[in-house]
Parts: C-alpha cells; sequence; structure tokens
C-alpha cells in the first residue's frame, strides 16, 4: 500500500508547487506567534501588510519575468526612481491635480523602465542578468538626480487610501487580491498559455508560432509596471523618498520566488507561489528580529537560498540517474 500511495503523493506535491511552501509559511507563522504574543492582532497585522506590500508586489512581478525565462535584477531600482519622482513633484501642500500629474509620471516612468528592460531583452537579445544588473545604475542615478538626499513629502490625503479598510479589511489586502485574480484569469488566456511556453520551451514554442520575443517583451513591462506600484505604496506607507532606500527588494523579491517553488529556470509556478513566499521572507526576518539574532544572518539565509535553488536541478538531476 505504501509502496503505490508514495508515487501518487509525491506526483500530486509536484503538480502543486506551492504546498511544501504553504507548510513553511505555517511553521514560520507559528514560530512568529510564539515569538511576538500581538502578532495576531488587527493592529500588528495590518502594520505588517502595510510595509511589505512593496515585496509582495515585487515578487509578482518578478513571478511573471522568471516564467517567461528571464529574471529582473532593476526592480528595487525602478522603485527608488519613482517614489523619488512621486515626492519632488507632490510636496506636502500639493493639490489633487499635482497629485494626479505626479502619480501619472511615476507610474509611467516605471512602465517605461519595464519597456527598456523587454526591448534590450526581447528583441536586442542581451543577456537578461546583465542588461537588468546595468540598467539598475541608470535607474539608480535618475533617482539621484531627482532626489540627492532622503527627504521630499506628500500630501496627507495622498496616504490615506493605503490605510482605509473596505468592507473592515485593509487595502492591502485588496490589493494582493485583486492581483491573484487578475493572475487566475491571465494565466488561462492565450497570453498565459504563450507565457509558460515562451519560458519552459522557447525554441519549440518559436517553431510553434508562438511570439516569444514579445510575450517576453511584456513580462518585463508588466514587472516595471508592479515595481512602480510597489514605488507608490511605499511613498504612500513612508511619506517621503530616498534614493538609497530599496537596496535589498531585488534580491528579497528573487528569494520570494524561490521560497514560493518558483523554478528559477522558467516555465512553471505562478503568482500564489510568490505570494507564499514572500510572506515566508517576512516571517522569517521577523524571527531573525525578534529572536534577536544578528542581521548579517538575514543575508547569509537569501544567499543560501538562492544557491540551493540554483543548484536543485542538476542535484536532482544526479539522484535520477544514480
Amino acid at each position: 500500500m505504501t509502496n503505490n500511495t508514495t508515487p501518487v503523493f509525491l506526483k500530486t506535491l509536484g503538480r502543486q508547487y506551492y504546498l511544501f511552501s504553504l507548510i513553511l509559511l505555517v511553521i514560520a507563522v507559528i514560530i512568529n506567534a510564539n515569538l511576538q504574543k500581538n502578532f495576531f492582532k488587527p493592529v500588528a497585522l495590518n502594520g505588517m501588510l502595510i510595509t511589505f506590500l512593496p515585496l509582495i508586489l515585487l515578487a509578482m512581478g518578478q513571478v511573471i519575468v522568471i516564467i517567461g525565462g528571464g529574471i529582473d535584477l532593476s526592480v528595487a531600482s525602478i522603485v527608488t526612481m519613482v517614489s523619488t519622482i512621486l515626492v519632488t513633484r507632490m510636496g506636502a501642500e500639493a493639490n489633487h491635480q499635482q497629485v494626479c500629474i505626479a502619480l501619472a509620471m511615476g507610474l509611467g516612468a516605471g512602465i517605461l523602465a519595464g519597456v527598456l528592460n523587454g526591448f534590450c531583452v526581447a528583441f536586442l537579445r542581451f543577456q537578461p542578468l546583465v542588461t537588468t544588473f546595468a540598467t539598475t545604475s541608470i535607474f539608480t542615478g535618475i533617482a539621484v538626480y531627482v532626489l540627492p538626499t532622503p527627504g521630499g513629502a506628500v500630501p496627507r490625503f495622498f496616504m490615506e487610501p493605503l490605510r482605509a479598510k473596505p468592507l473592515e479589511i485593509i487595502m492591502p489586502f485588496w490589493v494582493i487580491f485583486l492581483f491573484l485574480l487578475l493572475w487566475l484569469y491571465l494565466r488561462n488566456t492565450k497570453f498565459g498559455r504563450f507565457l509558460y511556453a515562451s519560458g519552459g520551451q522557447p525554441v519549440s514554442a518559436y517553431y510553434s508560432a508562438v511570439p516569444v520575443d514579445w510575450i517576453r517583451f511584456t513580462t518585463y513591462v508588466l514587472s516595471g509596471g508592479l515595481a512602480a506600484l510597489a514605488g507608490l505604496s511605499q511613498t504612500m506607507n513612508f511619506g517621503n523618498g530616498s534614493p538609497l532606500v530599496s537596496g535589498d527588494l531585488t534580491m528579497n523579491s528573487i528569494v520570494s520566488v524561490v521560497l514560493g517553488g518558483i523554478p528559477l529556470s522558467g516555465g512553471a509556478g505562478g503568482l500564489v507561489g510568490g505570494v507564499i513566499g514572500g510572506f515566508i521572507l517576512i516571517m522569517i526576518q521577523n524571527i531573525i528580529s525578534f529572536a534577536n539574532v544578528p542581521n548579517w544572518w538575514q543575508t547569509l539565509v537569501k544567499g543560501v537560498i538562492v544557491v540551493f535553488a540554483l543548484a536543485g536541478p542538476g542535484i536532482i538531476r544526479v539522484s535520477r540517474r544514480k
């Protein structure tokens, strides 16, 4: 009986890529609840969701790019660029018209950054890792030019929507829920099928008349748009900007993807895994903080996670050969 059921269980676990991540999340929540006695209080949960919404949005964008066979190292610099544009184009006394103009400029800048990345990777055939590493310097340079030192301000009414509670549920939850619904629809469309084909078997997809270049281009545009929204949510939370405040977000977004059970090789996974992975990383950071563990452990843990993710497929192949 055991011999018959074990393979079925393993196959099911393999198909539902996020099940192991979900188990890991439950364990992390239990540990956090023991370390932080007010963990389940609405005030603590709401504050955590508001603070880490930018990471969840970046993880979503990174998932889409990785499924399509790429990677985006520029997301943190896009967040910084958008934030600096928003605070410098508003000011504490800005009216609604000025806020709308600043929003258009900030979100437009994030989308254009995604267009630049996508054009270089998809149509000029530049290597994604090198390309987005290079554009990181460009976007960071723009942020420093726009706001050389931390500062700036936004009007109070601009920050209020992030803390609103429609149906007594805080806004960040609705944002995440909405994007998961959109993804559920998108992955069942022609674009969704083309996306997985482009990331999993790009050559076969190309010969099957799949517009691989356009699909890959679109993934970077979507990533840039989500990074722009992350910059918006970060600005709405802190009320000011800094050209260097988002340095760890790129690494965190990639680690979130890995923790969500999504292979970096592309062609598999989904936004659910990225969201779960983001929350796992948040829980790990909370554990390190409340357990008084030195901060350098965070960097070590993230590096080990990425290395194992990269080495995992090779280890599995070697094991199967043996």
